[in-house]
């Protein structure tokens, strides 16, 4: 039998949450999932993806001309127009993980 050691760690439940229900539709176990993670990081001598500020920042719709907001608000009519839409949720969700630094 393998010798094992014990990780403890403190997370969000919400992120934890959400991490656990894709892991269980890939099939794979949350330990199985940090053992894959920190043999990366051995593999790749780091994190094995960038950790960085993204680049986009959120659009300040004070700071836009007339007609840059009238560009920004056709977009999005055009989105809904081609039924490209999301769920509330789902957009809330991508817009805390692109700009929110503490998700």
């Amino acid at each position: 039998m393998a010798k094992t050691a014990n990780l403890y760690a403190r997370i969000e439940p919400e992120v934890k949450e959400q991490a656990e229900e894709i892991l269980e539709a890939l099939g794979i176990s949350t330990s199985s999932a940090i053992s894959m993670y920190y043999k990366q990081i051995i593999l790749h001598r780091g994190i094995p993806f960038d950790v960085k500020i993204p680049v986009a920042r959120p659009l300040d719709a004070s700071k836009l001309t007339e007609e840059q907001l009238d560009a920004e608000l056709q977009k999005g009519l055009d989105d809904i127009t081609a039924g490209r839409t999301k769920p509330a949720k789902e957009a809330f969700a991508e817009i805390r993980r692109d700009y929110d630094p503490a998700t």
